[in-house]
């Protein structure tokens, strides 16, 4: 757990509010992402992570998509429509807040391309929601 620690402290500037030790060994953790709180537990030989759980993080732009994608998928793995596992087995999903002006957009044939568009990607691309 002291390594997703660290890498969510990198990554997203996660704030570590304390650690409680078991022994020599990190317990538990609380700490917060983006003014969410979370408990981090390491438990040996507990339940591997699942889709039931999945993170959501909205970004303002495709600079922020691309570099928290790439640090989430360089030893994790890319899923569709912007869903994406870190090497802990946590889902994210990395989000511009760009992508609602195209998904919600009142023209239903620009909607309709932008929702297939979404459809077709891995990492989200603001620019591929815009029909050529």
């Amino acid at each position: 757990m002291a390594e997703a620690l660290d890498f969510y402290e990198e990554t997203f500037g996660a704030t570590i509010h304390s650690k409680n030790m078991n022994g020599e060994e990190l317990f538990t953790a609380d700490f917060e992402i983006y003014g969410q709180a979370f408990i981090g537990l390491n438990w040996p030989g507990g339940p591997a992570f699942n889709d039931s759980i999945s993170l959501s993080i909205n970004v303002d732009g495709q600079d922020e998509v691309d570099r928290l994608w790439n640090a989430i998928t360089k030893e994790g793995k890319e899923n569709q429509c912007g869903w994406c596992y870190d090497k802990w087995g946590v889902s994210w999903q990395v989000s511009p807040i760009q992508m609602r002006d195209h998904l919600g957009n009142p023209d239903p044939e620009k909607r309709a391309y932008a929702n297939e568009a979404l459809r077709r990607m891995k990492k989200i691309v603001i620019a591929d929601f815009v029909k050529p």
